[in-house]
């Protein structure tokens, strides 16, 4: 038989509700407490859920921006940088990047000097204008070869190697072959070709060309130089040009009319075939239907 309890006094009565309280305050904090939603794991999108929103709780996705505008200001940076790379060396890697013929070998033929030092000319004005004087001297005895251009060539390059003799630029060089190999015999050489050369049956312009480059050194200027320009043309063209109310009085007034004429008497030839030409398909016989 249990022992029967008496009535509480009120200071029981009191501890009793202090300690339901207590119960019930802490029933509550724990639940409002699990009672928060946890978030969703993280799983790749399938292709079906694609369009959908990013879920709020997933931080890992790019900043698509902030990228693009980072590879734009690369490209404005490398931009600007090989624009002054090319401001300062475009004229350099122009330079390099034109073809210009190599002279041909020089023998020491007096009628090849005026060519040979022309080419060797232009080319050092291109490629190797930046080279030293002496490089620039050695570049071109490279290409003097056999007959008696081999023996200067040796006596030269032992007087540079010891100093007997010195240029102060590839000009000075060059003016020093002419003289070598060139002289009187080359001017002698350039009348005798300029006396034999002749239009035939090149157009006019061909003829200026070469009569230009036969005229150079030759030592010709003025009159003598058109009455040898004269003699060459084909009879044709030198009798309008004789006839014309304004004869050309210098030779480069001659080069102009001269190819003018020529050009035009070539254009009415080719018309005067074509309609040839068509007479002769023709046959003069009634068209048919």
């Amino acid at each position: 038989m249990g022992q029967e309890e008496g009535p509480l006094s009120p200071t029981e009565i009191l501890s009793l509700e202090y300690e339901s309280e207590a119960e019930s305050s802490t029933g509550l904090v724990l639940s409002a407490h699990q009672s928060q939603p946890t978030p969703p794991p993280h799983t790749p999108s399938s292709p079906s859920s694609s369009s959908s929103p990013p879920s709020p709780y997933d931080m890992s996705q790019p900043d698509y921006p902030t990228i693009i505008r980072q590879l734009q200001e690369q490209v404005a940076a490398l931009t600007a940088q090989l624009g002054q790379q090319q401001g300062g060396g475009g004229g350099r890697r122009i330079a390099e990047e034109t073809e210009v013929a190599k002279p041909q070998i020089f023998d020491g033929t007096p009628s090849k000097v005026s060519g040979f030092v022309g080419a060797c000319r232009i080319y050092i004005k291109t490629r190797l204008r930046e080279v030293s004087v002496k490089a620039q001297i050695n570049w071109v005895l490279s290409f003097v070869q056999r007959g008696s251009a081999d023996i200067w060539k040796e006596n030269m390059l032992e007087e540079l190697e010891t100093g007997e003799i010195e240029f102060e630029s590839i000009g000075e060089f060059l003016a020093e072959v002419r003289k070598e190999f060139g002289g009187g015999d080359e001017e002698s050489v350039k009348v005798a070709e300029l006396k034999k050369i002749e239009q035939g049956g090149r157009t006019m312009e061909e003829f200026v060309q070469d009569f230009k480059r036969t005229a150079r050194g030759s030592g010709y200027e003025r009159r003598p130089l058109v009455e040898e320009f004269k003699r060459g043309m084909n009879g044709g063209i030198r009798r309008k040009l004789m006839e014309a109310e304004n004869l050309p009085t210098s030779i480069e007034q001659w080069y102009r009319r001269a190819t003018a004429l020529d050009r035009n008497w070539r254009e009415s030839r080719r018309e005067e075939e074509r309609l040839r030409g068509r007479k002769e398909t023709t046959g003069g016989a009634p068209k048919q239907e």
